[in-house]
């Protein structure tokens, strides 16, 4: 290893320990109960409530946590691109941790029917619009970041005569949430308000369709002939 490798691994290590910590700080505010102690054993029970809400949260922060994980698996060396999509998804990530926590604790509050607690109730069809806007936008600049990462992953594969097939394959992976963020918040936008309220679950249910990656990526494999990748 040179001089110049050895230098960008420590730049890309330096990155990615920033990146990981944004990604925690974002799951402390995330935190049942935040900084409050209950005083009481009735508060303790109302915060718990709060519990499935916190672990919805939790699992979608992570996953894209990871997939910052598994592009740096493929794209070993620093650059200027690199760092700037890396601070992108951490900025999306501080912008995307509220409405992330405030569609699902609305969201469980409203099918517990008031068991679990929730500072912001969905009580009206105009709110939920909004929350479900402000939830797609962030959720596809998210996933389209990560996107593009696999995107420069692969040109940088390609430029060392290497194969990008696997960040191909990542790049796949992410642009079926990013379509989906997408596809929901202008459903969101073009429902009326007056709609019932199955048409109004709609735009949420198209997450669902997030299992497609599946499908997608076990095709792509089989084209190229690659077998099980990480």
């Amino acid at each position: 290893m040179n001089l110049v490798e050895h230098r960008e691994g420590i730049e890309a290590g330096r990155l990615d320990m920033f990146v990981d910590g944004a990604f925690a700080f974002t799951l402390t505010l995330l935190v049942i109960g935040r900084d409050a102690v209950p005083a009481s054993v009735d508060e303790l029970l109302h915060m718990l409530g709060g519990i499935p809400a916190f672990a919805a949260s939790f699992a979608i922060m992570t996953l894209f946590w990871h997939g910052h994980v598994r592009w740096r698996r493929h794209q070993l060396r620093a650059d200027g691109r690199g760092l700037l999509l890396s601070l992108l998804l951490v900025f999306f990530a501080l912008i995307f941790v509220y409405p992330l926590h405030m569609m699902f604790a609305g969201l469980f509050n409203a099918f517990s029917q008031g068991a679990t607690p929730s500072e912001f109730v969905v009580n009206d069809t105009g709110k939920l619009r909004a929350l479900y806007v402000c939830y797609g936008v962030a959720f596809t600049c998210m996933a389209g970041t990560l996107v593009l990462l696999f995107r420069h992953a692969a040109w940088c594969a390609r430029r060392d005569g290497a194969s990008s097939l696997p960040t191909q394959l990542g790049q796949i992976g992410w642009m079926v949430p990013a379509v989906l963020g997408l596809l929901s918040a202008l459903l969101a936008l073009l429902l009326p308000l007056s709609a019932p309220a199955l048409l109004w679950s709609l735009p949420g249910w198209l997450y669902f369709l997030m299992f497609l990656i599946g499908p997608l990526t076990t095709r792509f494999r089989r084209r190229h002939g690659m077998g099980a990748v990480s």
